[in-house]
């Protein structure tokens, strides 16, 4: 089990973010489709108020994404979103679709061990690896320049290319498990001299696997994810004042495979949050994916 998330500057929201969950179990490769839809409103007041020129945003991505297991040691992703991105506010309404930043990222297993405990059965597992995100998606700088008081969300890429470090353990005593995941995103600076600030993600997720008609698996999981990230970068030198923060957030899905085919689903409430020195606010996200293992 493997379980990434990759955002920019605004924790879970805007452009190249992304959640996995729960990796669906596979021996050589997999391939499949998920959506994810996520919340966040900007321009508020300096005590977190509404005001005229608030504006309520909505990122949606549909993502075709994979795995490959090269032999025991190695597993490859990769994403491939197209976003949705819609703004309504007093002032003005805005939509945005387009391809977003492709990202492919690189695991080596430390770790696979089983041991018999009695009659259970004791699985643990540790990756680690690095990612690299490429600047597919369009940016759009007058967007920033247009927006000064608002998180520079509103892209359908960064314009840069950006590096993952990841670590991930997963321990299961026979059909119960706890997965625990970190994630760094190092971001450069795009070629407007814009850089999004660096971001730790941190997840943990437990989970029961139940085992119908040896047939049908179905796996509750549920935990927390805690995301902060640096302040943006402009011009190379002027940290961005609505920029960075950290969000907090329980999750709760599930998970259901038969053969070859898995389906699944989780919900993030945000728990806790302080996003843009305040100035932004991120609702609770959803995610629903696919796949099949061939």
């Amino acid at each position: 089990m493997i379980n990434v998330s990759r955002a920019c500057d605004i924790c879970g929201c805007g452009v190249g973010s992304y959640y996995i969950g729960i990796l669906p179990q596979f021996n050589k490769r997999f391939v499949g489709l998920r959506y994810q839809h996520k919340t966040l409103t900007t321009h508020l007041g300096p005590f977190g108020e509404r005001t005229p020129i608030t504006a309520d945003e909505t990122y949606q991505t549909a993502e075709l994404w994979g795995g490959w297991n090269i032999g025991k040691k190695f597993r490859l992703l990769a994403f491939v979103p197209y976003n949705f991105n819609e703004r309504t506010s007093q002032t003005g309404n805005g939509k945005k679709q387009g391809l977003g930043d492709v990202a492919l990222m690189g695991y080596y297993s430390l770790l696979d061990h089983r041991t018999s405990i009695g009659e259970k059965l004791l699985v643990q597992s540790l990756w680690v690896g690095a990612g690299i995100k490429a600047p597919t998606g369009k940016y759009e700088p007058e967007e920033r320049l247009a927006i000064q008081e608002s998180p520079n969300n509103f892209q359908l890429g960064t314009a840069s290319t950006d590096f993952t470090l990841n670590v991930t353990y997963d321990i299961r005593f026979q059909d119960v498990g706890l997965d625990v995941n970190l994630n760094y995103k190092i971001n450069t600076a795009n070629r407007y001299g814009y850089r999004y600030g660096n971001k730790l993600t941190t997840n943990l997720l437990a989970y029961y696997k139940f085992r119908i008609a040896n047939k049908l698996t179905l796996a509750p999981n549920a935990g927390i994810l805690y995301e902060t990230a640096e302040k943006d970068i402009e011009s190379k030198k002027y940290a961005v004042d609505v920029s960075g923060g950290y969000s907090l957030s329980a999750i709760g899905g599930v998970e259901m495979s038969i053969d070859r085919f898995s389906v699944g689903a989780n919900y993030q409430n945000v728990c806790s949050q302080d996003l843009a020195n305040g100035r932004a606010n991120a609702g609770s996200r959803l995610m629903v994916h696919t796949s099949i293992a061939f």
